[in-house]
């Protein structure tokens, strides 16, 4: 399954085709779903281009994706966009459009309790398990954990063979993952690599501007839709078995 992450918290800064607004992450959630992509995730901003949870902004965000796709949409709930775990849970108990899922960062204080209203709320959980942090230890104990609808195995190593040996063992960490699916993905200078590694694994992986601008060769990507393709074609091409291309430095294991 390949899941296209839109936008996640950059802005404007960091280009053009990074969607904003609610029209501009329709428009581009139709172009990465046309290229392959079989589910969403996104997070909803405010007009300057904040992170937000606010049941409005996210309603009118759902609503916009909704008209132009018919895959699974999911939000973001990470502590940027609401730092305080209390306030977190009103505004998701606020929420009158509902998404398909939502990613937990298992390492943020409030984790649990997120998770659990999440649940309660029939929203499917992405147990965000970050490398370099205690997520992995906390979701192996967590009575949630095999009620989650998947594990976002997300590697923060934005070097390429740095990310390899990140991921190698933040897979080694996770274990079983409490016999829930696997989506590994890295971010920046990592993030092919890692697809190229998902590939290999024969694990989910994503692609999208939140983790990566630029295409496998390093020119900017114009699109999510570009990404997309991009992605499926190098995830086709690392699998077990492929023989259309030599691989990478990059793709060495550690």
């Amino acid at each position: 399954m390949m899941q296209v992450c839109l936008n996640g918290s950059r802005t404007a800064a960091d280009g053009a085709a990074v969607p904003l607004t609610p029209e501009a992450m329709a428009g581009s959630a139709a172009g990465a779903v046309a290229a392959g992509a079989r589910d969403i995730h996104v997070h909803p901003k405010t007009p300057c281009g904040r992170d937000t949870l606010s049941p409005r902004v996210l309603g009118v965000t759902l609503s916009a994706i909704r008209a132009r796709v018919q895959v699974p949409v999911g939000v973001t709930t990470g502590a940027w966009a609401e730092p305080d775990p209390a306030a977190r849970l009103e505004r998701i108990r606020a929420w009158t459009v509902l998404p398909d899922h939502a990613s937990v960062n298992w390492h943020e204080p409030g984790a649990e309790e997120t998770a659990a209203l999440l649940l309660e709320r029939g929203v499917g959980v992405e147990a965000g398990i970050w490398s370099g942090t205690d997520g992995a230890e906390r979701f192996a104990a967590s009575p949630l954990g095999p009620k989650v609808l998947r594990v976002l195995a997300e590697v923060t190593d934005a070097d390429p063979l740095g990310a390899l040996a990140s991921a190698r063992g933040l897979l080694s960490d996770l274990g079983s993952a409490h016999g829930r699916p696997v989506l590994l993905h890295g971010e920046d200078g990592g993030a092919w690599p890692v697809l190229r590694l998902a590939a290999r694994l024969g694990l989910a992986t994503r692609v999208g501007l939140e983790d990566v601008l630029v295409l496998p060769g390093g020119k900017p990507a114009r699109s999510n839709g570009e990404l997309v393709a991009a992605g499926l074609a190098e995830y086709g091409a690392a699998r077990p078995g492929a023989t259309d291309r030599p691989a990478r430095p990059s793709d060495a294991s550690p």
